[in-house]
């Protein structure tokens, strides 16, 4: 079987996210399972840098990934008008998958598709419900323009109960709604990154330390972490990610750290946290969760992820989206050794629990059925 990706940022990118690591551990097992992928995209690495305006094509865990000439861009959104051509160029495939939503590459793969009778998976990645910002704006564009992306699709991937809910108030029938989940990373793995962050960042060995990955903007709850600064002096709270530029500001305090986006998923980084906190105020999982969680972390994460789904009793503190709630989180987690290693313990359960393999199965069991599907419809259609 060939399948056909379309995304509006791939790896090396970080700048859209988890998301994009999650799409790199579903390619890497599919190409393993012999799946034939290619993926379009654009040339859009992080939010500061500019695109390439030249397209280039590379070989990418053994997918053929076809970075799209850029040479306009709206944040995460590149405009790519060489897609069109691409896409013809492109060996037929039996099924595609639009990762993501409201963005130039996946609604014209989505609408292509549509017009070539190539039955594909829609995954929205938390983005379908409009919300934080240009609501008004979203809901109009989404009644026209994006409109015919979800009816299109044979099948909808969602990562959690919470976006499934979300995706069915919004009008998809809940009978092509699939809840695939994503894995956690193998407890274990990951490089060095940032070396010694304590020696770096003049932290002391005793004092707490607090970790948040991830892209620094509205409705990520990082307020609430600088709060848990000012209340807790010897903590000191550290941001890695980039900065979103959008509702949302980090005050240099001496005790509150941002530092860039790493490359690859910073395993080692996690590990010399005491907690590791999302705070967010909906995510539809969470991967930043599942690394820390991976690498042996406590982890507090807010009741809007839809990781916290993953997680039993005993595996994270799942607190509201709420300022005194996620300041006490870390209050009582950072004071309570007992309680700090309970929770790592937990975590690593919950890491070793959900694999990629097992989301990877359930995905390819998606790909099969809207495959035959549509090959019994082309057959029946044939046959009259």
């Amino acid at each position: 079987m060939r399948i056909l990706f379309a995304a509006p940022v791939w790896w090396p990118s970080r700048a859209f996210g988890g998301p994009v690591v999650a799409a790199r551990e579903l390619v890497r097992r599919l190409v393993d399972h012999g799946y034939a992928v290619d993926v379009v995209t654009t040339t859009i690495v992080d939010l500061e840098d500019r695109p390439s305006a030249r397209s280039s094509v590379a070989e990418v865990d053994g997918a053929t990934v076809h970075y799209l000439a850029t040479p306009l861009r709206y944040r995460w959104m590149g405009i790519t008008p060489t897609l069109p051509v691409s896409l013809e160029r492109l060996p037929r495939p039996d099924v595609a998958h639009v990762f993501g939503f409201r963005d130039v590459v996946t609604t014209a793969t989505a609408a292509w598709c549509r017009v070539r009778r190539i039955p594909y998976v829609f995954e929205p990645l938390g983005m379908f419900e409009p919300r934080l910002r240009k609501v008004l704006l979203k809901r109009a564009l989404d009644a026209s323009l994006y409109r015919g992306v979800a009816r299109g699709a044979a099948a909808v991937a969602v990562a959690s109960e919470r976006e499934r809910d979300a995706v069915v108030a919004r009008g998809v029938d809940p009978e092509r709604v699939h809840v695939r989940g994503n894995g956690f990373p193998e407890p274990g793995n990951g490089r060095l990154a940032f070396g010694d962050m304590r020696a770096q960042l003049g932290i002391g060995e005793n004092d707490p330390l607090v970790l948040y990955v991830g892209r620094i903007a509205a409705g990520k709850g990082i307020e609430y972490l600088v709060e848990a600064a000012r209340r807790i002096p010897r903590a000191h709270v550290v941001i890695v990610g980039p900065d979103d530029r959008h509702g949302t500001a980090v005050d240099a305090a001496a005790n509150v750290h941002v530092l860039p986006a790493t490359d690859e998923p910073p395993l080692a980084l996690y590990r010399q946290a005491d907690v590791f906190v999302l705070p967010s105020a909906g995510e539809s999982f969470g991967m930043v969760a599942a690394e820390a969680a991976a690498a042996g972390t406590a982890v507090i994460v807010s009741d809007r992820c839809g990781i916290a789904s993953s997680f039993r009793d005993g595996e994270a503190l799942v607190v509201p989206y709420d300022r005194e709630a996620v300041v006490d989180a870390v209050q009582r987690v950072v004071a309570d050794h007992e309680l700090r290693a309970r929770l790592a313990r937990g975590a690593l359960e919950a890491a070793r629990r959900t694999s990629w393999d097992d989301v990877t199965d359930r995905q390819e069991a998606i790909y099969r059925a809207i495959a035959s599907c549509t090959a019994a419809t082309k057959l029946s259609t044939d046959e009259s």
